[in-house]
């Protein structure tokens, strides 16, 4: 392993408001959504679990524009600020001009209502990313865990990572139509985890995993409390160094509008 280090990219702030190219069904739960902008063609994403926040216009109210304030954005006096939610791009093309966004469908809420029906010509506002979370070194092994929310991050690091690069990677998925194709240099041990067969939990399966030798990078993701679990694994019970585990928590079981703390 050459040596490890985490560099915090700071961003420039902006906001655009983009267009819909296309919106394909990837899965039965799982929209991949196109967008475009002039200003994607400097769009800064270094890191795969980068994130941006979208916000979804309500219908038949133009979408404001914000201000960059010193501490984020400012919505106008007297505008309707949209609902927003937290997004990692999961590719992006600066020739085209294109971000590509994964949603997972699922509920009621404001990003599904949206995703599900979006067409070309369709607008959402989108800002960030503020920062990337760089992680340099070559690593033994990479040890990769969430679930379907994760899975813009997951596929985006596995085709990202260079060729001769070992990733084992644990997905947990509503049921086998879930699983996606990637396209990977690197080589990839995969597991898919079906809650509709019966298949062991996250938590449980990367319990239970057997891991290389040498040193890993681990990225964790999904549910508040499974992320905090396998984290705490990795630690006590295989001496991981903290500092070479990301455990995010995109969303927590019971909240409907989860804070994850990133800035974006």
């Amino acid at each position: 392993m050459s040596q490890f280090a985490v560099e915090r990219v700071r961003h420039e702030l902006k906001f655009r408001v983009a267009e819909v190219v296309r919106n394909e069904r990837l899965t039965p739960r799982m929209a991949r959504v196109t967008l475009r902008h002039p200003d994607f063609a400097t769009f800064p994403s270094l890191a795969y679990d980068d994130h941006v926040k979208l916000f979804f216009p309500t219908p038949g109210i133009a979408l404001a524009i914000p201000e960059r304030g010193p501490s984020g954005l400012i919505w106008p006096d007297g505008a309707e600020r949209p609902e927003g939610r937290d997004y990692t791009p999961r590719m992006f093309d600066q020739a085209r001009q294109e971000v590509v966004i994964d949603f997972v469908l699922h509920g009621d809420g404001p990003a599904t209502k949206w995703a599900a029906s979006a067409k070309p010509g369709d607008t959402l506002g989108i800002g960030g990313p503020r920062g990337s979370f760089v992680v340099k070194g070559d690593f033994d092994f990479y040890l990769l865990a969430g679930d379907e929310t994760a899975l813009p991050a997951i596929g985006r690091r596995i085709e990202e990572l260079p060729p001769g690069a070992k990733v084992i990677a644990f997905i947990e998925i509503a049921t086998a139509a879930e699983k996606q194709s990637f396209d990977p240099r690197a080589n990839v041990e995969l597991h898919w985890l079906d809650r509709s067969a019966g298949d062991p939990g996250l938590v449980d399966a990367v319990r239970a995993a057997t891991l290389p030798g040498g040193t890993g990078y681990a990225f964790v993701a999904g549910e508040a409390s499974a992320s905090a679990a396998i984290r705490e694994h990795l630690i006590n019970d295989r001496k991981v160094d903290p500092d070479l585990i990301k455990a995010a928590s995109y969303w927590r079981l019971g909240d409907v509008d989860h804070d994850d703390g990133h800035a974006h």
